[in-house]
């Protein structure tokens, strides 16, 4: 996978924006980041610690947590080069769903009588 492949599966998203922060590509639902692409190796995806968990314990070649405190917090580094689409795009849905606002209940007609 090259780094414009992680860019399409995270633009396909619904309501996916490309931005910048301290210079590198980030993808944000709303205004919340979900994922960056640091370099043209790695992306990253913010997933929660269990997620994290799951993730590279499943595929420990192709994900592997950020060091330091935001790798604590679930943050995690896909290796382009080896990760699948498949599996790129599941962990990009993942980072999209745990930023994305959740749709708004419709509201209640009042009846008038």
């Amino acid at each position: 996978m090259t780094a414009d492949d992680f860019r399409a599966l995270a633009l396909a998203l619904p309501d996916v924006d490309e931005g910048a922060h301290m210079g590198k590509a980030d993808f944000r639902t709303g205004k919340r980041i979900f994922a960056s692409l640091p370099s043209q190796t790695v992306g990253v995806v913010l997933l929660t610690p269990e997620q994290q968990r799951v993730v590279v314990g499943t595929a420990p070649s192709m994900f592997v947590p950020v060091k330091g405190g935001w790798g604590d917090k679930g943050a995690t580094q896909v290796v382009l080069e080896k990760v699948t689409v498949a599996r790129a795009r599941d962990a990009l849905k993942l980072a999209w769903s745990n930023r994305a606002k959740p749709p708004k209940p419709a509201r209640a007609r009042r009846r008038t009588m």
